[in-house]
């Protein structure tokens, strides 16, 4: 057990109770929360709402800040999920508890797989988005397993989800480590991955309670794998949460379709060790490397260019109507939101003021 005191002051913890789930909600109140618009922020893997408790406290008055926690992480409802439904699970829970607390049109931040799930929120209901900012977001093709123009590699998605998780970090998640004692505790990924080298500051605790508040096992975190004949010899298999990112479940791309196309504020840091270009989380980058033996080449097995996918469809969504911001943060890595809260709360704010319709 622990003693960290995780909820800051002035964040109030609520429980919603919606059609789908029993959700746990962070809130930072408005001055007049009835007529405030209302932000919402979605939290990414092995984390939950506790991380946006900076930003959410340093957004002006005027504005209803909410993050909610994702079904199996923070103090929401554990669920199966079901990764055959993308990352729709999420977004559904997400939804339900927006109509829930009777919010009307939103704003929608997400972090990492938060990301992909504000995404989907927006090709699913459009007409209740009235922006989206992405922090460090999954490629809208997924997490691995896609060439650049995001076509698929492998018919089954070989070397992507729950099969790439590392066991021994799992098992830390499980047991509940707060130590610094293995590369593999959440502390030491936290440190190494979520953030850029040489930061430090002083919730670090907090954030590792928010890490271990992740559910394991075959329907939660990681989910499960099958066999592949293709290398690395696995493939995702249909639960759990990080087989929702496999590509052959997940396609957000249908964005640049869409009939109302609010404007989109992309936030990335330029040493982010989970999301790039050759990111070390890509099993085929470390194909690549010679960390994984019996990588088939790049022709067969290219690390998935994360950022340059990205690019290319918010510029598809900017060519059919859209609109959209690139912000990269020099010096910062996974976490922009506690890395750099002020810049990212101000850069929220202009993105809602932009929103807003002409007088």
């Amino acid at each position: 057990m622990t003693d960290v005191r995780t909820v800051f002051d002035g964040i109030a913890e609520l429980s919603v109770r919606t059609e789908r789930l029993v959700a746990n909600v962070l809130e930072r109140e408005a001055e007049t929360a009835a007529e405030a618009e209302t932000v919402v922020f979605v939290h990414g893997n092995c984390s939950s709402s506790l991380f946006f408790q900076p930003v959410m406290l340093r957004l002006p008055v005027q504005l209803r800040a909410l993050a909610v926690d994702l079904r199996g992480f923070g103090g929401s409802e554990t669920l199966p999920v079901d990764a055959t439904r993308g990352v729709r699970d999420f977004s559904d829970d997400v939804w339900s508890v927006i109509d829930a607390l009777e919010l009307g049109r939103v704003h929608l931040v997400g972090w990492s797989m938060g990301g992909g799930v504000v995404l989907q929120q927006l090709l699913d209901r459009s007409d209740s988005v009235a922006s989206v900012t992405l922090i460090s977001p999954v490629s809208p093709y997924g997490f691995g397993g896609t060439a650049a123009d995001g076509s698929r590699l492998t018919d089954d998605d070989a070397g992507v989800g729950a099969g790439a998780a590392n066991p021994d970090f799992v098992a830390r998640l499980a047991d509940g480590d707060r130590t610094d004692d293995a590369p593999t505790s959440p502390r030491t990924v936290f440190r190494s991955s979520y953030v850029a080298p040489g930061y430090s500051g002083e919730f670090e605790d907090v954030w590792v309670e928010s890490m271990l508040t992740t559910v394991t096992g075959a329907e939660n975190y990681p989910g499960d794998a099958v066999e592949s004949p293709n290398w690395p010899g696995m493939a995702p298999g249909p639960r759990g949460v990080l087989n929702t990112m496999a590509p052959k479940y997940f396609d957000v791309t249908g964005i640049v379709d869409l009939p109302q196309t609010p404007p989109i504020l992309w936030i990335h840091g330029t040493r982010d060790a989970i999301v790039g270009d050759e990111t070390f989380f890509d099993l085929n980058t470390l194909g690549k490397a010679g960390v994984v033996p019996g990588w088939p080449g790049e022709d067969v097995a290219p690390p998935q260019p994360m950022l340059a996918q990205t690019r290319a469809v918010l510029e598809r969504y900017a060519n059919a109507g859209g609109s959209y911001r690139e912000l990269a943060l020099p010096d910062c890595g996974h976490s922009a939101h506690i890395e750099y809260p002020d810049t990212v709360a101000e850069a929220v704010v202009e993105l809602v003021a932009s929103s807003r319709p002409s007088a």
